[in-house]
């Protein structure tokens, strides 16, 4: 009995050190990391492709902080004078004096009135002093609209999204001196020539949001109401001056017209000239039969 009882431990603790002797080599195995051959290392793009998200949140923290409004103005009025020419002048004299442009100016006539239009870019700070210059004498509008465009979100984030470009920017500038191989300069020029040509595009949004909030538009049209028969007229004089011209020119092109057609004209002549021949001769012939 005790000799059973000693075998069976015996075989027992055999089979357990087996079972141990498997694990440990499981174990270093497993522990073992093989280097990767030279031929299977291939060129990974650089950890930058979230810098832009990670630079844009970080600065969406920046939209918490009170900033000056970036606010674009428009105006538009429309009134009646009874001076064209002196409206006109007092509104180009209050145009230098607040330091503004004129972009556009016109005139014409409509049924029953002449009129002059106007654009005028104001800065933004002389909006009002303007605008209540050129009111002045004005007893009534036909139209006055003055609008405020509030776009400090949209300016706030085209900024934002300029800083985070510049900062890529950096980045693979960084990664391009580091650059050894051909195959990774490459691959990060590309990147930087995207980069760029997305920086270019939100600098010029940002150039435009900030002349359309420095320099604000107004629009201003009057008019003088008049007779039918009144307005933008040409005299008698040059009624008839521009008669005879005209009649001269046609008489040009009647003529240089009549020359280009020569070919016809000589084929025109000999078609007549064979038919009146032809036409004699038939007579003759009627006469002597």
């Amino acid at each position: 009995m005790t000799t059973r009882i000693f075998l069976l431990i015996v075989a027992f603790l055999f089979l357990s050190c087996k079972k141990s002797e498997a694990f440990s080599e499981g174990m270093s195995i497993q522990a073992i990391k093989l280097p990767a051959k030279a031929d299977q290392v291939k060129f990974v793009k650089p950890e930058v492709a979230n810098a832009e998200e990670t630079s844009y949140e970080a600065n969406e923290s920046d939209k918490k902080i009170p900033v000056e409004q970036k606010i674009i103005k428009t105006g538009s009025v429309r009134f009646e004078t009874n001076d064209l020419e002196k409206t006109y002048q007092q509104i180009i004299l209050a145009a230098k004096k607040y330091k503004s442009s004129l972009q556009n100016d016109s005139e014409g006539k409509e049924y029953g009135s002449i009129y002059k239009r106007m654009t005028v870019r104001v800065p933004s700070q002389n909006f009002d002093l303007f605008l209540n210059e050129i009111s002045q004498g004005v007893t009534f509008f036909d139209t006055k609209e003055v609008a405020a465009e509030d776009v400090t979100e949209q300016y706030i984030d085209i900024e934002a999204r300029l800083n985070a470009k510049k900062r890529l920017e950096n980045r693979y500038l960084e990664l391009l001196k580091k650059a050894t191989k051909v195959i990774e300069i490459l691959e990060i020029e590309k990147q930087l020539s995207a980069i760029r040509e997305e920086i270019e595009a939100k600098q010029g949004q940002l150039l435009y949001l900030q002349n359309q909030i420095s320099m604000s538009t107004i629009t201003i049209e009057f008019y003088k109401t008049v007779a039918e028969n009144e307005g933008a007229t040409i005299s008698y004089g040059s009624k008839i001056w521009n008669g005879i011209v005209s009649g001269f020119n046609s008489f040009s092109d009647f003529l240089i017209n009549l020359i280009s057609a020569w070919p016809f004209l000589i084929l025109l002549v000999a078609v007549i000239y064979w038919i009146k021949k032809w036409l004699k001769r038939r007579a003759q012939n009627k006469k002597n039969s």
